[in-house]
């Protein structure tokens, strides 16, 4: 009885963290799983973006997982041979080619196509902040954010960076997932003002352990774009 209890609260706690949206080629559903991790499905096909935390093991096998970024919460070998299958197709940037055995590789600016998907390599870098004077915790090329089209809707997930030129460029984004931690890419504040620059219809905080989302909430109070909060961090 009691593990029927358990499972009934963890079955709970991640239909809470899936959200649905509507695309004229059915419905995309994503699902927080923990950090920067990400699950989405759409028309009997599962997406992951950066499979690096979270309890990976019993999820579905990977069509495709993009990886935004070197860093262990973001790249995780052990975690992608996990959900990987035979025929599993992998994008990433040039310097996760570097490390992993990634067959294709998508540099900062260029798309690609995949099963009624666009991919469009975002850059993501640090603008300001770095360990030491001259350096950078993520230098400009290196990692990407992407924008993921299917059916008409746009999904953007930022990966590590900050407000950047390219980031404040997008365009008719409907859902964004932003990062937000210190002392790597932005404040909760500086989030929001650069959510408010490209104005997405809907905006989801993640990769944000320890920031302050109520800040990031009143940053965006009266701007028009809709804050949800999902759980990333299970306790």
């Amino acid at each position: 009885m009691k593990q029927l209890l358990f499972l009934l609260i963890v079955c709970a706690a991640r239909l809470q963290a899936v959200e649905t949206f509507e695309t004229a080629s059915g419905p995309v559903k994503i699902t927080a799983v923990q950090h920067a991790t990400v699950m989405i499905e759409a028309a009997g096909k599962i997406i992951y973006v950066d499979p690096a935390q979270g309890k990976i093991e019993g999820m579905p096998l990977a069509d495709m997982i993009l990886i935004t970024d070197i860093h262990g919460d973001h790249m995780s070998q052990p975690n992608i041979d996990k959900i990987k299958r035979e025929g599993t197709v992998i994008f990433g940037p040039p310097a996760v080619v570097e490390k992993m055995d990634i067959v294709n590789s998508i540099p900062n600016g260029q798309s690609k196509t995949w099963e009624g998907w666009t991919i469009e390599a975002v850059p993501a870098y640090n603008l300001t902040r770095g360990p030491s004077a001259g350096q950078l915790y993520h230098d400009k090329g290196r990692g990407n954010g992407y924008v993921l089209t299917f059916g008409g809707k746009r999904f953007y997930f930022s990966g590590d960076t900050e407000a950047v030129p390219e980031m404040l460029a997008l365009k008719n984004i409907d859902a964004a997932f932003v990062c937000m931690n210190l002392p790597f890419t932005m404040t909760p504040q500086e989030a929001a003002a650069a959510v408010k620059a490209f104005h997405p219809a809907v905006v989801y905080p993640y990769h944000h352990r320890g920031s302050d989302l109520k800040a990031f909430e009143a940053g965006l109070k009266d701007s028009g774009v809709e804050v949800r909060i999902l759980e990333w961090y299970p306790k």
